[in-house]
């Protein structure tokens, strides 16, 4: 690895818990939520784990369908371009944001939401681009003809 290259220091799924942590301690020290957290917050946090799950599901039936790897630390040996990589090229990423957001609500915590934007830089910057990197060695132009086409996130 060249010294300006970025790596992955932490599994993804333990830098989501976290920003979760994170956001449950700033909740109890800075409150964000009113007293009598809305009905609505619960059903929203549940359907967004809900739906995130079901997309990370997904696209892990994908990858043991094309017997590539879940696994960031190892080498892909399959190029994805279907079903919810048709409109994101990190859908189990955006379905652990999904889960991440889903939790804060059910937590009643609003400093999920106020964090997101560093959770997705964090996840950029430690994570994705060197993935990126990596799949371009490996597939070259498809891979970069799908990066024209598909968003990194949606």
């Amino acid at each position: 690895m060249r010294p300006n290259e970025s790596h992955i220091t932490l599994a993804p799924p333990l830098i989501y818990l976290l920003f979760i942590g994170l956001s449950s301690l700033l909740s109890v020290h800075l409150p964000t939520w009113p007293d009598g957290q809305n009905v609505w917050a619960r059903y929203i946090g549940w359907g967004l784990i809900d739906l995130g799950v079901l997309l990370i599901g997904w696209a892990a039936i994908l990858m043991y369908r094309y017997k590539t790897t879940i696994n960031p630390f190892k080498k892909p040996s399959a190029l994805l371009l279907e079903g919810p990589y048709r409109f994101s090229r990190n859908p189990i990423y955006l379905g652990d944001s999904l889960i991440y957001l889903g939790i804060g609500l059910l937590l009643g915590s609003l400093w999920s939401l106020a964090l997101l934007p560093a959770l997705i830089i964090c996840m950029n910057e430690g994570v994705i681009r060197r993935e990126e990197r990596l799949l371009n060695t490996l597939f070259n132009e498809p891979y970069a003809a799908y990066c024209r086409q598909v968003r990194r996130w949606l």
